[in-house]
């Protein structure tokens, strides 16, 4: 227990390095899909100290999952009372309200800024149909068990850590409902654009939700095409700011800087390799955008395209053998797959009069696009053994979509109100949301690994 311990405050200092005063530039609004998503109770954790509870996980935990898609909590107002135990649900009442499974908790003192978090998951289909009561064998003997609790945890956290533990306990909720691991711990990074200000430019990344936003660069010149590293430490990203374009890594932790390549003509679309050692671009150094792959410790270079049309955009398929990328070779911009074994290179998209920015999702089974149809472009997805297209958007003049790393969200930029705001689509279409700023226009969202 002492090391579970040890290693949980261990990660929650790790998250604490990059985090800044909660504050939300971004705030996620919700416009379609949440009345057909699965009801679930989030109940306000009980507080057991002095003065008031630091904050209210239950808050953060009800945000996150309703900012799924997959759940909509019901209103405190339709919650039969306050508990802190599953032990102490009255389940008949609590099934009773709807809800398919039940969070609650307490948070009690612990030491000097430090707090005990203890929670449980109830899952009340289970226990409408046991009574709360089952049994199993255990070591040859049949026991009463009490299977329709699915999780319950105890951890100490400090109090700067409520909002990142807040994230923990959605994304446990969500994988032991679902079966899919959850992304409330990751981040995005995008760019702002603010016409006002000197440095007009600025790289900046936040939880995902918009929360602890943290700016890692100002200039005055463009700024494009950030891409997080696999193990989320660092970010890739083209710069103008030596009046060329030019990428960069730069480390999130350290804020060290490194030139990556600084070639005549295009620098563009960097994007890490699965396994984080090398790095596939766009560049325009031998005449044409081709697609090359630099090995990032050697800065060895491969030229992997060789066609007079643009090639651009390259993106590594989850298995590192193959990349997707962007080219004019047909006439019009479609996507293309290259193997990086043999060279050969297969036409992926042909639905449609432009399709461009591809990713495959990271069970490989969907190709995350932009498709331009009758001049309008939207965020579609297209099964990758049957070509089956979906548009899953209805937005105006949508780019750059961006997969959570569990496959479920799409974020990607859009235009509202004469803005370009950030957006997000769950991948089956059925849930949307926009995420308007504060500063600016932001553009060109990446949504992180698993941190």
């Amino acid at each position: 227990m002492r090391l579970i311990k040890t290693l949980t405050m261990a990660w929650l200092a790790l998250m604490a390095m990059v985090s800044m005063p909660a504050k939300a530039t971004l705030e996620i609004v919700i416009t379609e899909g949440i009345d057909a998503a699965r009801p679930i109770a989030v109940v306000p954790f009980v507080w057991e100290g002095q003065g008031e509870m630091p904050a209210q996980i239950a808050d953060v935990v009800s945000s996150d999952l309703r900012r799924s898609g997959t759940f909509n909590p019901i209103a405190r107002g339709m919650m039969p009372g306050q508990v802190s135990k599953a032990s102490e649900l009255d389940l008949k009442a609590w099934i009773a309200t709807g809800a398919e499974a039940v969070v609650v908790g307490k948070v009690s003192e612990f030491g000097p800024d430090q707090y005990q978090v203890s929670f449980e998951l109830v899952d009340l289909v289970r226990a409408q149909m046991t009574g709360g009561e089952s049994r199993g064998l255990q070591n040859g003997e049949l026991v009463q068990t009490q299977d329709h609790i699915l999780d319950g945890r105890d951890t100490v956290i400090r109090g700067s850590q409520f909002r990142q533990y807040g994230h923990r306990i959605s994304d446990l909720v969500y994988e032991a409902l679902t079966g899919i691991k959850g992304a409330f711990l990751t981040r995005i990074a995008y760019v702002t654009v603010a016409d006002n200000d000197p440095f007009k430019f600025q790289l900046r990344v936040a939880d995902y939700d918009g929360y602890n936003e943290k700016v890692l660069l100002r200039s005055k010149e463009p700024l494009m095409s950030p891409s997080w590293s696999p193990d989320g430490r660092k970010l890739s990203y083209v710069s103008f700011e030596n009046g060329r374009s030019e990428i960069y890594i730069q480390d999130l932790y350290t804020q060290k800087r490194d030139r990556l390549t600084s070639f005549e003509g295009i620098n563009g679309s960097p994007n890490w390799s699965p396994d984080g050692t090398k790095m596939a671009m766009s560049l325009s150094k031998d005449g044409n955008p081709e697609i090359y792959v630099m090995d990032i410790a050697t800065k060895q270079m491969k030229r992997i395209t060789n066609h007079y049309a643009i090639d651009t955009e390259p993106s590594w398929h989850p298995d590192g053998k193959s990349l997707v990328f962007t080219s004019e070779r047909g006439g019009r911009p479609q996507i293309y797959r290259v193997y990086l074994d043999t060279g050969r290179i297969q036409r992926l998209t042909f639905q449609g009069e432009w399709n461009l920015g591809g990713s495959v999702t990271p069970d490989g089974r969907y190709l995350v696009m932009v498709n331009r149809t009758n001049n309008r472009f939207h965020i579609a997805r297209m099964e990758l053994e049957t070509g089956f297209m979906d548009v899953l958007t209805e937005t105006y003049l949508d780019e750059s979509p961006s997969v959570a790393p569990n496959g479920t969200m799409i974020i990607y930029g859009t235009s509202h109100n004469g803005r370009q705001v950030l957006a997000a689509v769950s991948v089956d279409g059925r849930f949307k949301a926009r995420i308007p700023t504060q500063v600016g226009s932001v553009k060109a969202p990446s949504w992180s690994p698993y941190l």
